[in-house]
């Protein structure tokens, strides 16, 4: 993995980390460490001997400073009190302070913080496709909070930008790198990156379709409990186009046969609660395919997660395939 893009100590490592981070908390929150998944960062649940569990999340280097982790937890609070949703929430450490500071072996700072549990099942791609209606639904409710929120003085995210996204500096490193390319695979999505680009400078960033986004709300971050549909893991939350949130939705499943009656699904729910312009229902293309380069500069600088690994060999053939279709003219999804 590369250094800059992705968490480089072992899990032995970071779980000593997570040890020395739940230190600070009362013994309320004291229990069993274990890891669950590292992918952008490293999160662990913690079990206590009453029955309770936790979620403990380590941060990664070089992605988000204490200020920016911040403006997410100020978000996830503003969303549970003003309209009600049930997102995470950060617990307060013994000292009231709910952001941890620590020092990993290598010097770096690393930053963890501990949320409530949120229960819930996590779909699979064999999901009943009407079940994305109810995540459209959801999206247009953060979207509309997001609209409408005055955000702290000192609030700070990601800007997820073209150029941050697929440009050769983006936030998840250059997609042009990733193992298994060849040239004429990355001169198709190079016009492809170039024709998205075009199509989003002219659609613009008026407020109506530009704010504070999830921008991470695939299926691996959502919970189903007794039929509704929970949203988790803010962690990349920021600026972006509302309508990215239906691109991440389908992350990595592009080429899926259902992937269009996903889609269809999500925009049936999504409208419900926001109608959508013409301008935007015909940009989506363009934003399907700008997310499938985004996670495939993902896969390239993530190689050693088990979410990468899990993809198998076809992954990156589909995604020329799709920007191919883009490029001719067509929604690229589906199989």
């Amino acid at each position: 993995m590369n250094s800059s893009h992705a968490d480089n100590l072992s899990s032995s490592v970071l779980s000593q980390l997570a040890a020395q981070a739940m230190e600070a908390y009362s013994d309320l929150y004291q229990g069993q460490i274990r890891l669950l998944t590292r992918s952008e960062n490293a999160t662990f649940h913690i079990a206590t001997p009453s029955g309770q569990s936790y979620a403990l999340r380590l941060h990664r280097p070089h992605y988000h400073d204490k200020q920016s982790i911040s403006g997410e937890l100020a978000w996830l609070k503003a969303l549970q009190e003003d309209i009600g949703l049930i997102v995470p929430q950060a617990i307060p450490d013994r000292q009231n302070e709910v952001i941890q500071t620590l020092e990993a072996p290598d010097g770096a700072l690393r930053y963890a913080v501990l949320f409530n549990w949120v229960d819930g099942e996590m779909p699979t791609a064999d999901l009943d496709p009407t079940l994305f209606q109810q995540l459209g639904e959801v999206t247009a409710h953060l979207h509309q909070h997001s609209q409408r929120w005055e955000k702290p003085n000192d609030f700070r995210r990601l800007v997820w930008s073209h150029e941050n996204m697929v440009g050769s500096n983006g936030y998840w490193g250059d997609w042009r790198v990733t193992p298994g390319l060849d040239k004429n695979d990355i001169a198709i999505m190079d016009e492809a990156t170039g024709r998205i680009s075009q199509s989003l400078e002219n659609f613009g960033q008026s407020s109506d379709r530009y704010g504070l986004i999830h921008a991470d709300l695939r299926l691996t971050n959502i919970l189903i409990h007794e039929g509704n549909t929970r949203a988790i893991d803010f962690d990349d939350c920021g600026t972006g186009w509302f309508l990215h949130d239906l691109a991440a939705a389908i992350s990595f499943e592009e080429h899926h046969p259902a992937a269009p009656l996903w889609v269809e699904n999500w925009l049936k729910g999504y409208e419900k609660i926001r109608p959508l312009s013409q301008d935007e229902m015909e940009i989506l293309p363009a934003l399907f395919a700008q997310r499938r380069i985004q996670m495939t500069a993902w896969v390239g600088s993530h190689g050693d997660t088990d979410m990468a690994r899990s993809l198998g060999s076809d992954w990156l053939a589909h995604t020329v395939r799709l920007c191919q279709r883009y490029l001719d003219g067509e929604v690229p999804l589906g199989a």
